[in-house]
């Protein structure tokens, strides 16, 4: 029970961080809007942190924990291959046509890709701070 606790609180807090950092500065979307946004996306983070954190946690076991290039490349993995069906799953349900599917799909890769590792090290941070370290 723990380790859901913190794996979703976790998720919660970064990504609502980050993105509405991107969405209010970097895309420039009115305040309200991203207030919106984050409210939406509250119950997919809450159903997918922890089962994101299982999947992660699968991945990261094999390698050693020093493989620090091993493990940034199979962040990236777990994250890409975790949250991109997730994404797409999200805007279907929407209403988004596929055209549209693809273009935010492309356009987020590369924050995806520049987020996971730091995603996977506030994690491990969390977990092992309350005591649920992997």
């Amino acid at each position: 029970m723990k380790r859901l606790i913190v794996d979703t609180s976790v998720t919660i807090l970064f990504f609502t961080v980050v993105a509405s950092f991107t969405e209010l500065v970097i895309a420039g979307m009115p305040l309200e809007t991203v207030l919106l946004t984050r409210l939406v996306m509250m119950p997919v983070m809450i159903l997918t942190g922890r089962p994101y954190g299982l999947y992660r946690d699968w991945w990261m076991m094999r390698v050693p924990p020093g493989s620090t290039n091993m493990r940034t490349i199979l962040d990236i993995v777990a994250f890409l291959s975790f949250q991109v069906p997730v994404y797409v799953a999200t805007l279907l349900f929407a209403g988004a046509q596929w055209s549209a599917i693809v273009t935010a799909v492309s356009s987020a890769l590369l924050l995806m890709v520049l987020v996971s590792r730091p995603f996977g090290l506030v994690l491990d941070f969390a977990r092992r701070k309350a005591g649920v370290a992997v």
